[in-house]
């Protein structure tokens, strides 16, 4: 990036028309049209010129058919982290979200298709939810019931009442009355707390209390690690608007769509993608290659975490060219992912 150190002003400010002309018409923009912007009164052969160096810095790139000049991944980049003016939204469209999200007649399931579908309509993109992860769920009460073959059946009740069940496999038999131990033990210590901070504990007492805990202890402890251990088959997600990706040139080379929608219904990739979002603070964007992911590299993902009783618990976005309005969609997926944890706070 050290590079772009070397802009000055103009070429910023040139850098920025261009992006902005570009994605708003989606044609690659020629020095001439540029010229007539008023904005940046500079000569035709500047304009050349500072193109040129924009160019060589890989900022820019002009694809074979024309003459004029298209944003790179390194020049969306730039723009959307420097030169970018977020317009926040109008009292109306913040009106209009918060009554289709926060509307007392919502069930929790369909809120988060509701998000969804929200961003998929102001976008004219894909919107996309991420089921909260389980480890949000508080603990209530745990069983161990044993099975033939050494195994286990886990029963966990969380405080919303939810029953869940796992068998696991522990590396020694244990009797009834010992998994009745394990089961109080643990009861005793984590009933209340959030999967993920028992995961978490377990795994601390598993390091710490080698020497302190007796053998008893020690067992329930391995056997709460294999209970929680965090399984990703449950991860999830809800996407809506994926025909409106079509609809868009860059996008419509039907392999392009069938490696696009081939990622959408196998998930794994994009759970990963999102997932790496959890952890960001505030809105986060990922633009072309940058996701790391091959069927992603015309899309670009403008997502943010949300969350319930202030522990984030997943991630919403827009997924679309990277030829979007970045000022317009940045603005609407902040404001959607604090709305869908303001409702989900209301129900919990």
């Amino acid at each position: 990036m050290g590079n772009h150190q070397q802009l000055n002003d103009r070429s910023l400010q040139l850098l920025k028309t261009l992006v902005e002309r570009y994605i708003n018409d989606g044609q690659p923009v020629g020095s001439r049209a540029l010229s007539k912007d008023s904005d940046l009164q500079l000569s035709p052969a500047t304009i050349r010129n500072v193109m040129a160096d924009l160019e060589d810095l890989g900022l820019i790139s002009s694809p074979h058919t024309s003459a004029g000049r298209v944003p790179t991944v390194s020049g969306y980049r730039l723009f959307v982290d420097s030169l970018l003016t977020v317009k926040r939204l109008q009292n109306k469209e913040l009106e209009n979200l918060t009554q289709r999200l926060i509307n007392p007649l919502n069930e929790s399931d369909d809120i988060l298709g509701t998000a969804s579908k929200l961003l998929s309509d102001v976008s004219q993109m894909a919107g996309v939810v991420t089921l909260p992860k389980r480890e949000s769920v508080n603990l209530r009460h745990i069983e161990f019931l044993p099975l033939s073959n050494n195994r286990v059946l886990v029963i966990f009740v969380t405080a919303e009442q939810e029953v869940h069940n796992k068998i696991i496999q522990p590396s020694k038999e244990f009797s009834l009355s010992e998994l009745q131990h394990a089961a109080n033990y643990l009861n005793s210590i984590y009933s209340g707390k959030s999967l993920a901070s028992v995961r978490q504990a377990v795994l601390n007492e598993m390091e710490q209390a080698q020497q302190q805990l007796n053998q008893q202890m020690l067992d329930a402890i391995s056997m709460a690690q294999l209970a929680f251990n965090s399984s990703s088959e449950n991860d999830d997600y809800v996407l809506s608007g994926e025909t409106n990706l079509m609809g868009f040139s860059e996008l419509s080379d039907m392999d392009r769509l069938k490696q696009l929608f081939d990622a959408f219904s196998q998930k794994r990739g994009v759970i990963h993608l999102l997932d790496q979002c959890l952890e960001a603070d505030g809105v986060q964007i990922f633009i072309g290659e940058e996701s790391g992911y091959s069927a992603f590299e015309q899309c670009s993902l403008v997502t943010s975490p949300y969350s319930v009783n202030d522990e984030v618990v997943g991630v919403l976005g827009v997924i679309g060219p990277t030829r979007m309005a970045y000022e317009k969609i940045i603005p609407y997926v902040d404001v959607t992912a604090k709305l869908l944890g303001a409702a989900l706070n209301s129900k919990s």
